[in-house]
C-alpha cells in the first residue's frame, strides 16, 4: 500500500515538473513569436498552451486522489497543496503566454517595437520563471526568497516602458495602436512574473519556510 502511494506521490511531483517546463518553454516561445515575427512560434505557443491546460487536468484528479484515498501527512501534505496552488498560475502562465503570441502578430514590422527594451523584460520574466521552478525542484528556500525580490526588478522595468510608451504616443500619435499593443505585451509579462513570485512562495511553503 505505501509503494502504491508512493508512486502517485511521484507521478505527481513529476507531471508538476513537465507542467513548470511547458510553460518556460511557452514563454520562450512567445518571445520568440514577438521579438522575431516567428509564425512558427506563434503556433507553438498555441500548442503548448493546449498542452498546458490537459496537464493541469491530469495534476488535479491526481491531487485530488491523493487527498481523498490517502490522506497525506506533514511534508507530503503539504507537497499535494503546493501542487494545487502551484498549476493555478501555472495555467495561467500558459494563458498569458498565449495572449503574447496572439498579440505579436499584429505587431509586424512595428515601428515602435525595436525601439522598446521588451527584450530585457521577456528575458528578466524567463529568469525568473526558471529560477522559481528550480527552487521547488531543488528545495532551495534561498533561490525562492531570490526570486520574490526580483519581482522588484520586473516591475521596475515595466514601469519603464510605460513610460516609454507613453512618451512615444504623446510625440507620434500614428503609432497609438503599436503602443497599446505593446503596453497590453508588456503587462502580460509583468503578470507572468506575478505568477512566477507565486510559485517561489509555493516552494518556500512545501519546505515551510517563510518568505523573508
Amino acid at each position: 500500500m505505501r509503494r502504491y502511494y508512493d508512486q502517485q506521490l511521484n507521478d505527481m511531483h513529476n507531471n508538476l515538473l513537465k507542467m513548470g517546463a511547458l510553460c518556460e518553454a511557452a514563454v520562450a516561445a512567445s518571445a520568440k513569436a514577438l521579438l522575431d515575427d516567428d509564425d512558427a512560434m506563434r503556433e507553438k505557443t498555441v500548442e503548448i498552451e493546449q498542452k498546458i491546460n490537459a496537464i493541469e487536468h491530469d495534476i488535479e484528479q491526481q491531487c485530488v486522489r491523493l487527498l481523498l484515498h490517502q490522506q497525506p501527512m506533514a511534508s507530503d501534505l503539504r507537497h499535494v497543496t503546493a501542487a494545487q496552488k502551484m498549476i493555478t498560475d501555472m495555467e495561467r502562465i500558459g494563458d498569458q503566454a498565449e495572449d503574447i503570441a496572439e498579440l505579436s502578430g499584429f505587431m509586424r514590422g512595428s515601428r515602435v517595437k525595436s525601439d522598446i527594451n521588451i527584450a530585457d523584460m521577456a528575458r528578466a520574466i524567463s529568469k525568473m520563471l526558471t529560477e522559481s521552478l528550480d527552487s521547488f525542484v531543488t528545495k532551495d528556500a534561498e533561490k525562492a526568497r531570490a526570486v520574490i525580490k526580483y519581482d522588484d526588478v520586473v516591475d521596475g522595468l515595466f514601469t519603464q516602458i510605460k513610460e516609454e510608451l507613453i512618451k512615444r504616443l504623446l510625440e507620434d500619435s500614428s503609432v497609438a495602436h503599436e503602443c497599446l499593443d505593446l503596453l497590453m505585451v508588456a503587462k502580460y509579462f509583468e503578470r507572468i512574473g506575478d505568477h512566477a513570485e507565486n510559485l517561489a512562495e509555493c516552494a518556500l511553503y512545501y519546505l515551510a519556510e517563510s518568505r523573508y
